[in-house]
């Protein structure tokens, strides 16, 4: 008796461990667009900002690519997806969106992946849908119609909702790729070693589109504007570097493994939260009512959406590619 009495209370400790770590997670990923917006709005181009989170973060994890440079050979498809999908095309949508709309709205956008996800599975691979997963579809379109206020004529900038909703899509894009070939038992490539690469890969692909040699590299020796109080620009590079990328990936990873995908999920939604709070403390980016509401509604339905996949070897219809999968996917977005 003793024994299992220790064993409960370690296991006890470890998910308590895990739910720190991917709460920490949430906050640090919910930041980036906080930290990201003053520079943008300093006269940094988005897409320069996204290339120095990239090839900042890269660089931090070059020691964990080369400790698992085994992957180029075994994985090559899955780096690069990565690295074009979940990194530089979700990076750089994100980025753009957030420089014409709202960090919430932007975010909020970002959360129908899992419903569009279900989308690709239902009308593209032909595959049935769980009822319950068509409800947390149905839930997220019309919280997200909340999110724009759709009866004001959409009042939001358009361009600014499509370069969101171009960032989901670049996730659907990953969510795909990465369940090709996800069962492969002992050889399921190691997922910081698929971040370090997907960093490498975002950031040689960024550098081409980027062309960062003709940013104006003097903002970052200057303040940016944080809702009237200046913050030196290069303490919101460090955190969207440090914080925001490195920390916010390995915590968010090592906490998927202490927790069940579904908990994991729940605590991931919390993102979306962080950062409009976030974003309407420290830039003033204040929501209405419906919106808050709408954003409630969006990940709800985001959560039903990924969570509704069904047990391996069961015969019931499908959701989604794997709730933990879409939670690394997410995080890199963000």
């Amino acid at each position: 008796m003793p024994v299992r009495t220790t064993q409960s209370s370690n296991a006890g400790r470890g998910k308590g461990f895990g739910l720190g770590l991917a709460f920490g997670s949430a906050l640090a990923f919910g930041g980036s667009g906080v930290a990201a917006k003053p520079l943008i709005e300093a006269c940094l181009d988005p897409l320069h900002v996204v290339w120095l989170r990239v090839a900042g973060a890269a660089l931090v994890m070059l020691p964990l690519a080369v400790r698992h440079r085994a992957l180029l050979r075994r994985r090559p498809a899955l780096l690069a997806g990565f690295g074009l999908l979940a990194v530089a095309g979700v990076q750089a949508f994100y980025f753009a969106s957030i420089s014409r709309i709202p960090v919430g709205v932007a975010l909020l956008v970002e959360y129908l992946a899992p419903a569009l996800v279900l989308g690709w599975v239902r009308f593209v691979q032909r595959r049935a849908v769980t009822r319950a997963a068509a409800v947390g579809v149905v839930l997220a379109v019309g919280g997200l119609a909340c999110v724009v206020e759709v009866w004001a004529g959409l009042s939001f900038d358009v361009v600014g909702l499509l370069l969101a909703l171009g960032a989901a899509c670049c996730q659907v894009g990953y969510f795909v790729l990465s369940d090709q070939g996800s069962d492969s038992g002992a050889d399921t490539p190691d997922p910081l070693g698929v971040i370090a690469f997907g960093l490498l890969i975002g950031a040689a692909v960024l550098t081409v589109i980027a062309r960062p040699w003709g940013m104006d590299w003097g903002v970052l020796a200057g303040s940016a504007s944080m809702d009237g109080n200046a913050v030196p620009a290069l303490a919101l590079l460090g955190w969207i570097v440090l914080v925001a990328t490195v920390i916010a990936y390995v915590t968010g990873v090592v906490s998927v493994r202490r927790l069940s995908p579904q908990v994991a999920g729940v605590v991931a939604c919390l993102e979306a939260v962080i950062a409009t709070v976030l974003a309407w403390v420290l830039l003033g980016e204040h929501l209405s009512a419906p919106q808050i509401i709408g954003g409630a509604v969006v990940l709800t339905g985001a959560f039903i959406a990924q969570s509704a996949t069904p047990a391996k070897g069961s015969a019931q219809p499908v959701a989604t590619g794997g709730a933990e999968r879409e939670l690394s996917a997410r995080e890199t977005a963000t």
